[in-house]
């Protein structure tokens, strides 16, 4: 028995996808799948999108877009960090990625993307350099769309006066917040990660927005026991049982990607919910139960009602890096794809 499984359900992707396109209404949406589709695996997420009717891929890397590039033939995949290194230039050229230029050097022969920096105060220009090279697009970057709308309508506001007389170049600035609640935002194309993977992008139940997380990570208790007032379980002795309390010992652990500071976090344990306590593990967390279950009880830790948003207010965090951290090692985790 493996420690845990994962479970991508890819049909849950195309019915995002498609949920986005109607809120964007005429925009593309750019389907962004770096970090190996923020943990869901690039490729299925890359093709599931595609088929609902996303346009183009967005990665963080030359590598990444590399690898897309051998799966999809004659899709635009947008590199957006910084490339400087000439191999790299010259393999996104071969391969017909296109890159992100956030400096005034435009590399030569590959279609290129100037960015922006309207107001996030990283990667991006401050105003247009004169026009060189194969611009094919406009970009920027919006800081708050998931929680100030008004500084994320100033960051616009700039891009459009910046770019107003380059309209015939696809511009695009919203990310997934903005295309869910910036109409004026969509322009073009919008460039949505988080929200095709079912999370929200303001950290409050998908289903606020018509999405549905596509991944489910579910374990088993390992081993179940009764500690008798008094005693403790874990680490630094950060639970001790007021009382006679049952608790099942859960195999996976930061290693894993259930982080150590999601003590208190919620997960289901045989279809109900349970509490983590003490220190999480390297390989292991306990639970709290309200009676002896079973060695082998269904143990939910994303998914079917567990939220990643849930999660992370437990640990202080972002949705994003819940996903991101869960680990898809063989060797540790079973890992199934649903092509529904």
């Amino acid at each position: 028995m493996h420690r845990s499984e994962l479970t991508i359900d890819l049909g849950a992707i195309r019915r995002n996808v498609r949920t986005l396109l109607r809120v964007l209404d005429g925009a593309e949406l750019w389907a962004v799948v770096k970090a190996d589709g923020y943990g869901h695996g690039a490729t299925d997420v890359a093709g599931a999108a595609l088929g609902a009717g996303a346009t183009a891929l967005c990665v963080a890397t030359v590598p990444e877009a590399l690898a897309l590039r051998r799966e999809f033939t004659g899709v635009r995949i947008l590199v957006m960090s910084p490339v400087s290194a000439s191999r790299e230039i010259a393999h996104a050229r071969d391969a017909d990625i296109e890159l992100a230029v956030s400096h005034d050097e435009i590399p030569d022969g590959v279609r290129v993307h100037l960015k922006l920096d309207t107001g996030m105060g990283r990667y991006g220009l401050g105003e247009l350099p004169e026009r060189g090279g194969l611009v094919v697009g406009l970009m920027t970057h919006l800081a708050t769309a998931d929680s100030d709308e008004a500084f994320a309508r100033t960051q616009l506001e700039r891009f459009l006066a910046a770019t107003g007389e380059l309209a015939n170049l696809t511009r695009h600035a919203a990310n997934s917040a903005a295309s869910l609640r910036l109409p004026e935002a969509r322009l073009d194309a919008a460039r949505c990660g988080v929200a095709i993977y079912g999370l929200s992008p303001f950290n409050t139940d998908p289903a606020d927005d018509g999405l549905e997380p596509a991944l489910s990570w579910q374990s088993h208790l390992a081993q179940v026991k009764l500690l008798r007032a008094g005693d403790s379980t874990g680490y630094g002795r950060r639970y001790i049982a007021e009382r006679d309390t049952w608790i099942g010992l859960v195999p996976v652990g930061y290693a894993d990607g259930f982080r150590r500071d999601m003590t208190g976090a919620v997960v289901r344990v045989a279809g109900e919910p349970r509490r983590a306590i003490g220190t999480v593990s390297m390989d292991s967390f306990a639970v709290e139960l309200d009676r002896e279950l079973p060695v082998g009880a269904p143990v939910v830790l994303l998914g079917h009602g567990v939220l990643a948003e849930d999660h992370a207010r437990v640990a202080d965090t972002i949705n994003y890096e819940i996903l991101c951290g869960v680990r898809s090692d063989a060797r540790r985790t079973r890992r199934t794809v649903l092509d529904g």
